[in-house]
């Protein structure tokens, strides 16, 4: 195994772990301040990808769809926010999860009414085509690492919007206490539209950078909702730290697990029935993490604190 190839499956992972957090900070923070269960943040996914893809289409600009994605992704959760959300808050989780699992319904059958039952396909843009030179001699997508690049930039944003500004305090002071801060004048109402479609950016903005790299298509979004869940389950509830580490920590184990186990089984058991082992145990592998970081710490690595 060469260290080119070693290199090339971690920046894989981070790759991987950097779009699952795209993913699961719009989640945790919705959990964390509304303490929503959205199981429709992956059709908000799917949406941001459907809007880069028919964007970049008509235009011929990637960077115009990827615009298209953003506000898309928000429109769309601010007005699931405003019409089905609100109805919500002061009901229990199952009603919560009923409804939204009704919207993945809905999102999903007017998607392929608009779009079709065909996959969509998005170019990466020409300035990000190339391919960077790693140690060892191996050659990294210039894509993908600008992917990991995006991902760091929004953490940061993130840490920044949430623990430098007003809009961030209020946030925070939702989280603790919304009575509190309803109480003292804060329109709680707009704060939750604000977060929820804030979210939603989030998640459109990781599927229309994913969807560069596969096809567009209709039910794409819930894969990855599970993994976000995952996510934000071992980082901490609530937790933007949590989630960012998580996720990363998601991705390395999922990647190298996938490239490793069946190598390592394969050294003592052969190479079909070690490649069949290995795979198997690989797909497992991020759930064992979990179980095992709940056992020691139930509520998450990080508290739930912003």
């Amino acid at each position: 195994m060469s260290t080119a190839l070693l290199i090339e499956q971690i920046l894989n992972g981070l790759q991987f772990g950097v779009m699952l957090f795209l993913m699961a900070a719009g989640l945790t923070l919705i959990f964390g301040v509304m303490g929503l269960i959205n199981l429709a943040h992956g059709s908000l996914y799917m949406i941001g990808a459907f809007a880069c893809a028919a964007v970049a289409a008509a235009t011929g600009s990637f960077w115009l769809g990827l615009v298209a994605s953003l506000a898309a992704a928000a429109a769309a959760g601010a007005l699931v926010e405003l019409v089905v959300i609100r109805r919500l808050y002061d009901r229990d989780h199952l009603d919560q999860v009923l409804a939204t699992f009704a919207l993945i319904l809905i999102f999903s059958e007017g998607t392929r009414w608009l779009f079709g039952s065909f996959p969509l396909y998005l170019d990466i843009p020409s300035t990000l085509s190339g391919a960077v030179q790693l140690p060892g001699g191996g050659r990294y997508p210039l894509y993908r690492l600008a992917i990991i690049g995006v991902g760091i930039a929004v953490a940061v944003g993130l840490y920044l919007l949430i623990s430098k500004t007003r809009l961030g305090m209020r946030i925070r002071a939702g989280e603790s206490d919304r009575e509190m801060i309803a109480a003292l004048g804060v329109d709680i109402r707009t704060l939750y539209t604000v977060v929820f479609a804030l979210g939603a950016a989030l998640a459109g903005l990781a599927g229309a950078l994913v969807g560069a790299l596969q096809s567009v298509q209709v039910g794409m979004g819930e894969p990855v909702l599970i993994l976000a869940f995952v996510v934000i389950v071992i980082g901490g509830i609530g937790s933007i730290k949590g989630a960012l580490v998580g996720a990363i920590l998601v991705g390395l184990v999922d990647t190298l697990g996938r490239f490793l186990l069946p190598k390592l089984f394969a050294a003592f058991m052969g190479p079909a029935q070690g490649a069949t082992a290995g795979a198997a145990i690989a797909s497992m592998l991020i759930y064992i993490v979990m179980a095992l970081i709940l056992a020691f710490r139930p509520k998450g690595l990080f508290a739930a604190n912003a």
